[in-house]
Formats: C-alpha cells, structure tokens, sequence
C-alpha cells in the first residue's frame, strides 16, 4: 500500500516554522516526510534556506515519522562529512531515515568557488560519492583518489543498519544508469506523467526497492487562487530543460522565469481547488508503482492544506 506524507520545502519557510508545519502534518495523519536540501531559494519570493540537515535532526527528535533528505555529495558536502551526518541520524533514529543522492544544481553548489562540472563529469563524481558512503557505511577506513579525494576517513559512530541511498534522478536515462548502485529511487512529477516513465526505466533497468515520488500540488479553496500560488511560488521551477541544473543564482531563475505565464504550470504542479481531483491523481500515483509519495503543497496555505488533506483526501487515499 502506498505511503502518504509531506514534503517541507526549505526554500519557502524558515526552519523554526517548518518544524512546526512537519508536526502540524503528523497530527494531520500524513505518514511520512522528506524535506530538500537548499542553500538557496529559487527565488527571493521563497526567501528562505535553512540548513536541511540540523533541521533533520529536530524533525526526527519530535516527531515519530520517518524522514528523507534530497542532497548532492562532491561539493557542498564532502562524502564523508555527508556519510558522518546521516550515519549519525541513523544511529539516533534507527530505521527513520532515507537519503536522496542526485547530481545537484550549480544554485546551490556553486558556493564553494569550485567550477561547476559536465554533467557526465557529475555523474560519474556522483558514482564515485556513493561508493567512499558505502565503504565508511561499513566501517571501512577509506581514501580515494579521483573526482573526489578522501584521506584515511573512518566513521567511528555508525548505525546499526545505515540508512538506505536512493538515487534521486528525474529522467529515465539517469534513473536507469543509478539503477546499479541505487538502493530505490526518489523522483518528482513531471507534465505527462513523465514521471512513470523514469520509474519504468529503473525497474527496466533492474533497480530494485521503493520508488518515491515528490508530488507537486497546488490546492486552494479556488482555482484561480490555486493556479496564482503555484505560480507565485514554483514558476522558476517550472522552466524545464536544464535550466534547473545550471543557473548559479536566485537572481538568474527570477529573470529567466520573467515569461512563464500561469497557464504554463499546470504540466509542473498538479492544480485544482477540488480535493477529489487531488485524491484521484494522488491515488494514481501509487497505482502507477510509487510506494511513497510526498504532498509538496507549493503554495503558503501550508495549515489550510494540512487540515483540508488531513480530514478529506488522506482518509480515501488510505482506505
């Protein structure tokens, strides 16, 4: 049976409230959480960035819902800082903690001054990132020299089990090359079902274990009200192409996304004021094969949505 939850988007509140918001969302009935991991918003609408993995900690330590996290190892993150940091979580909470590892985006890893590479250059310094966790995962003492480079690390404080690496990818030649390291796969809806595309390229490929989806929604008492939220709030993401991966900073998205008509976002963000359209597209989801799927309400009506969704779409979705 699908598992449904909610996604904090770091990007549009500050940390203090979304910590709330992920609680407010237990009690609601929501079974799950994921959150992003941003050093910087799309766009100085969102205005906010707070650091993903100190709020993890306070999200696990006061809720009791299993949590996943969307990052990029190879830059921002060295692998063995990011391997101590989820080692630790997982020795805390044991069996609570998912994490994403994707390529990344130059908005929020430009900020080490290193040149943002390729993309094959990125996957293959990705590959090599999820190779040094797992060796440190096992107790191992690693270095490595290559696209990464790493010095005699241990993690001397490690889990019981480690937590489960999903590649986060969002086309399917990407989900099908992740399928030989990936413990499952995380990914986000696309216009078209796009989506259920990449998610049969990783089983096609043999990936195996849970596959995730991080549906963006718009949901507000109008559809007009609806469809302005979403593009308020998510049109810089809904650019398409590359743009995602290689603009550098908020300022570069706000001016490319200057021609983004609201009509233009209804292929990115699942917009309706009627909750049982919502419940239906939800519901497909899981029966296209997704075991997990996170709500990322895009608009700021985030307790309007929670206790809408709470006391209307939740109930169908886990009847």
């Amino acid at each position: 049976m699908t598992a449904y939850g909610y996604h904090a988007s770091h990007e549009q509140f500050p940390p203090a409230e979304l910590l709330a918001l992920i609680r407010a969302a237990q009690d609601a009935g929501f079974g799950t959480g994921m959150c992003s991991d941003h050093f910087a918003p799309w766009s100085a609408r969102q205005g906010h960035s707070g650091h993903a993995w100190a709020w993890l900690g306070s999200a696990l330590a006061t809720t009791e819902l299993p949590m996943g996290v969307v990052t990029a190892p190879g830059q921002r993150y060295h692998p063995a800082v990011l391997a101590q940091a989820a080692a630790t979580l997982a020795q805390m909470f044991p069996g609570r903690l998912w994490v994403g590892l994707g390529t990344g985006q130059a908005l929020n890893e430009h900020v080490t001054g290193e040149p943002w590479p390729a993309k094959e250059v990125r996957t293959r310094r990705l590959e090599a990132c999820v190779e040094v966790i797992r060796a440190l995962f096992a107790g191992e003492t690693v270095s490595h020299d290559g696209l990464v480079r790493v010095d005699r690390a241990r993690l001397w404080s490690l889990p019981e089990r480690p937590p489960i690496l999903l590649a986060a990818a969002v086309t399917p030649g990407s989900a099908a090359r992740a399928a030989r390291w990936a413990d499952g796969l995380v990914t986000v809806n696309q216009p078209d079902e796009a989506q259920v595309d990449t998610l049969t390229a990783y089983r096609d490929a043999g990936g195996r274990g849970p596959a995730v989806l991080q549906a963006h929604l718009s949901w507000a008492p109008s559809r007009a009200a609806a469809l302005e939220a979403a593009h308020d709030q998510w049109r810089e993401v809904a650019l398409g192409g590359d743009v995602a991966w290689e603009l550098p900073l908020t300022e570069h998205f706000e001016q490319a996304a200057r021609m983004v008509d609201a009509s233009h976002m209804e292929g990115a963000v699942h917009v309706s004021d009627d909750l049982a359209r919502h419940t239906a597209w939800l519901s497909r989801q899981g029966e296209a094969g997704f075991d997990e799927v996170l709500l990322h309400q895009v608009g700021t009506d985030q307790l309007g949505f929670l206790e809408a969704f709470g006391s209307e779409v939740l109930p169908e979705l886990n009847s």
